[in-house]
């Protein structure tokens, strides 16, 4: 199969590099050229975008970039829909026109944290621009096209030191800076993806065709605070590094974007389906942490 990949510089789209490039025939782009099997494109641009993707020719197309910075979104709404929204319906035209099935990428914060779990058929509810952006994503996806994937991502990990941006890599970075002390929020309920077992996940809806909005992250709840006890633990540190728990209103400042408290997601639809390979969250961390910071940490 050809696919197309747009967007795929960041930590997810390493993942789905890793796991497509040896069955599949790939052209990859993104605005940052920070591999060698990347080229340039800005999917913002359609006229560009197009020309990119039909030269190619492919059988598929994956849209998996995005702003996932929520403040940068929230003072930067241009950017924030024409990156997100605007990129969306490009991909979904282009898609329309080549008669070829699209795969999005989503994300569990576009619900409003008031249930303590959502499933795949739950009504979204976004609280911040970036979640309503991509919230419009999926609405233009499921106006436009009929053979579609729109997969909802939770907190996200993979990626290592180089593209990790996310709060696994964070905690690494405050432990590497010397802290014996970490102010962790006790507020934040969520679900875990490995950006591997994402994509590997992504590769067995390819293969069923069972087309819709999937909800696809670890196995197991948690929140921010059982997350860095378990980095704590599987680093060895409990003993020398404490956890200070705070709520979220603490770090107002840094992250004033409106986040939902709970973004527990459960992967309802891909269990039906006989599809969900994701595995438990704290497996997951382990490989993880134990494949890409086994040299990184230097505490």
């Amino acid at each position: 199969m050809k696919i197309y990949m747009a967007g795929v510089g960041g930590m997810l789209g390493q993942a789905f590099w890793n796991v497509f490039n040896s069955r599949h025939q790939l052209k990859c782009s993104d605005i940052d050229i920070n591999e060698e099997w990347l080229t340039y494109c800005d999917f913002r641009d359609y006229l560009s975008y197009r020309s990119e993707v039909v030269e190619f020719s492919p059988d598929f197309l994956f849209h998996i970039g995005a702003l996932t910075d929520l403040e940068f979104c929230e003072e930067n709404i241009f950017e924030c829909y024409s990156s997100n929204t605007l990129a969306v319906e490009n991909a979904c035209l282009i898609a329309k026109e080549l008669d070829i099935p699209l795969l999005y990428v989503s994300t569990a914060g576009i619900f409003d944290g008031r249930q303590d779990t959502y499933d795949d058929y739950s009504r979204p509810s976004p609280l911040c621009h970036y979640a309503r952006s991509k919230y419009q994503g999926e609405i233009i996806v499921d106006s436009m096209l009929s053979r579609y994937f729109i997969c909802r991502a939770g907190w996200m990990m993979g990626g290592g030191p180089q593209k990790d941006k996310k709060f696994v890599n964070k905690i690494i970075s405050q432990i590497n800076s010397g802290a014996t002390e970490l102010n962790i929020v006790n507020d934040r309920l969520g679900t875990p993806t490995y950006t591997l077992d994402f994509a590997r996940n992504c590769q067995e809806l390819l293969n069923s065709k069972f087309w819709g909005t999937y909800n696809m992250v670890c196995g197991g709840t948690t929140s921010r605070l059982e997350v860095v006890e378990e980095i704590l633990r599987v680093l060895n540190l409990s003993d020398r590094i404490s956890i200070n728990e705070v709520e979220s209103n603490f770090f107002k400042e840094e992250y004033f974007a409106p986040r939902p408290a709970s973004e527990r997601l459960l992967n309802r639809k891909l269990e039906l389906r006989g599809l969900n390979i994701m595995r438990d969250w704290k497996v997951c961390l382990y490989e993880y942490l134990n494949s890409d910071y086994s040299q990184a940490v230097k505490y």
